[in-house]
């Protein structure tokens, strides 16, 4: 056994997630934590809502509220949507809690001592007509690098390259859209050009990555630069430093503060846990932690953040960057071991947009369609390894073609030929079994090895792909074994045999799909006559603020109970009962209602 984190990026809570996002950081990385839960290993899941920045202060603004008021409810709706995902983490936490503030402040106070966060003066951009300063992402211009025309302040979507407001060719406000005035401002800067060397040393030791992630993320460091870690603002949490730390227009930007949230996610489960230390099992690098394993999550445009800024403020803080020094309180802390990142998912051919109403909320698929049939479509057919595009016909296809007359039939025929002819899971014939059983069985045995692997090495289309496989396999040996056709009593020895042999294949085929189809799992482990938990899910929990800030619901659960990754023989004997379907077969209209809806 071993522990292993699952980092899972934090969704902005500005709004309430789509399809898109979640097929990113959302249920790539529950797969992956429930198998290694199901494999035996020591897993903590954690994540919550990003909170800070400049883009909740300029909504809240623009919606009359504070905010902590915008964030609140947005959190709230966030935590509802992954619940119905039934995504398992061990913390879904938020950054506004004073936990965070206080890992935050830790950290940039060790890598301030360590010289690797800076003082300096620079251009800060202001509103002409509101004298406000304008923050970086609300400014738009032409990338001086490849000249994209739509480029950030603060980065450039098309290259990935970091940027500053006044690198911008033909700057403008995206509020307002007049040309902003720079000004002279103090801030602090990550000195990323100290830490390059042990950064590009680490990448070097980097092995299995998906080649994408691993070629952007060396390109990176040809051409780092410091970067501003402060910003003029109001929201977020305060500059720990004497002089700065009563200041209530200066703040630590969100991009420094939201990756330290797995930091922070991991303290405070351990301390709702009741084992305040027990976070140093996934974290700390000369202890318990050094043979940890830490695996991130995230969409494509967050590569940077988890390859080269946060990898860089852990090795500031250790003391392991060009200028040495010493490691803080915390102590020596784990480098990633992979960062995950997948493409991004089209709508309809089209990039999901919020504003131009391009786009299905999480909420709003789960009001009208199940959370597996999406969890399906996503594992099947989502974006792993290159941009691809969700359809409603697709979905449809997947559906009732894959899920309902592939997985759901082999389910419902074995479970009801063995409660109509049985009552229970048949014996085997003592005269033994076939060659066709015997090769069945093991199909399904190996099955374990090979889709096990390849969740563990994030190939999770081929993963399923194997899984289903399996289901093919045995919805052929049905048709060629005919069970229905044995109707004599000197048959049905035969028959209890070739059911029996089905439904522990239905059985093996339910434990290799669990990590993607948790709810379905559940129900065919009830239509196979189990009891207890199968695939644990997580839960909403109340709870207060451990340092006596505001109460926030959180994600959590006891994922200790479910099925292991095994094979385990069904007794004979077992009662069974008409099974009722276990996924929904769609009307094809579906297609014309949801295009029609998009239309709007």
């Amino acid at each position: 056994m071993s522990h292993v984190l699952a980092a899972v990026a934090w969704p902005y809570a500005n709004g309430p997630r789509h399809i898109g996002h979640v097929s990113g950081f959302g249920v790539p990385s529950d797969v992956f934590a429930r198998y290694m839960r199901m494999a035996g290993h020591d897993v903590l899941m954690v994540s919550g809502t990003d909170e800070h920045g400049t883009p909740i202060q300029v909504q809240a603004d623009a919606e009359g509220v504070t905010p902590r008021e915008l964030a609140d409810r947005y959190n709230r709706v966030i935590v509802e949507d992954l619940h119905g995902l039934g995504l398992s983490y061990d913390l879904f936490t938020r950054t506004t809690t004073r936990n965070h503030y206080a890992v935050v402040q830790e950290l940039f106070e060790g890598m301030y001592r360590n010289g690797y966060i800076v003082p300096k003066t620079t251009m800060g951009a202001i509103s002409p007509s509101t004298g406000r300063t304008l923050p970086d992402r609300y400014i738009e211009g032409t990338c001086p690098i490849c000249g994209y025309d739509s480029a950030r302040g603060d980065q450039c979507d098309n290259c990935g390259n970091q940027l500053d407001p006044i690198d911008l060719i033909n700057p403008k406000s995206k509020i307002n859209g007049e040309t902003p005035k720079f000004v002279e401002t103090e801030h602090f800067f990550l000195d990323l050009p100290a830490l390059a060397d042990v950064l590009r040393q680490w990448l070097d030791t980097r092995e299995g990555w998906r080649p994408n992630v691993l070629r952007f993320s060396r390109n990176l460091l040809d051409d780092l630069q410091p970067r501003a870690i402060t910003r003029d603002l109001e929201w977020g949490v305060p500059i720990p430093l004497d002089g700065w730390r009563d200041r209530t227009d200066k703040r630590i930007y969100v991009w420094f503060d939201a990756v330290i949230g797995y930091l922070s996610a991991s303290i405070e489960w351990a301390r709702r846990a009741g084992d305040p230390e027990a976070w140093r099992k996934w974290w700390s690098a000369d202890g318990e932690g050094k043979d940890a394993r830490g695996y991130y999550f995230m969409g494509k445009d967050n590569i940077v953040f988890h390859s080269v800024i946060w990898p860089a403020l852990l090795s500031g803080y250790s003391g392991e960057g060009s200028r040495d020094g010493e490691s803080g309180e915390l102590g020596r802390l784990n480098l990633p071991t992979e960062v995950v990142s997948s493409e991004f998912l089209t709508m309809e051919g089209r990039k999901f947009s919020s504003s131009r109403k391009v786009v299905i909320y999480v909420r709003d698929f789960l009001e009208r369609y199940d959370a597996d049939a999406l969890r399906y479509f996503i594992a099947v057919a989502g974006p792993e390894s290159n941009d691809t595009d969700f359809t409603w016909a697709e979905f449809l296809r997947r559906n009732n073609d894959e899920l309902v007359a592939g997985w759901g039939n082999l389910v419902n025929r074995s479970v009801s030929m063995a409660a109509k002819n049985f009552g229970a899971i048949p014996p085997i014939d003592p005269a033994g079994l076939t060659e066709a059983d015997e090769a069945l069985l093991a199909t399904a045995r190996a099955g374990f090895a090979v889709v096990g692997d390849l969740i563990a090495k994030h190939r999770q289309k081929q993963a399923i792909g194997e899984a289903m496989k399996v289901v093919a396999e045995a919805n052929r040996y049905l048709s060629e074994q005919a069970p229905w056709k044995l109707k004599d009593e000197a048959d049905k020895p035969r028959m209890g045999t070739i059911l029996h042999v089905a439904l522990q294949v239905v059985s093996d085929a339910n434990t290799l799909l669990t990590p993607f189809l948790p709810h379905s799992a559940q129900q065919v482990h009830e239509l196979l006559g189990g009891t207890g938990v199968h695939a644990p899910m997580p839960s909403i929990v109340e709870v207060e603020d451990l340092d006596g800030g505001p109460g926030y619901p959180v994600l959590t659960g006891d994922y200790t109970v479910g099925a292991r990754w095994e094979s385990v023989p069904l007794e004979a004997g077992r009662p069974l009962a008409a099974p009722k379907p276990v996924f929904r077969k769609l009307d094809p209209s579906i297609v014309d209602e949801e295009l029609a809806r998009l239309a709007g």
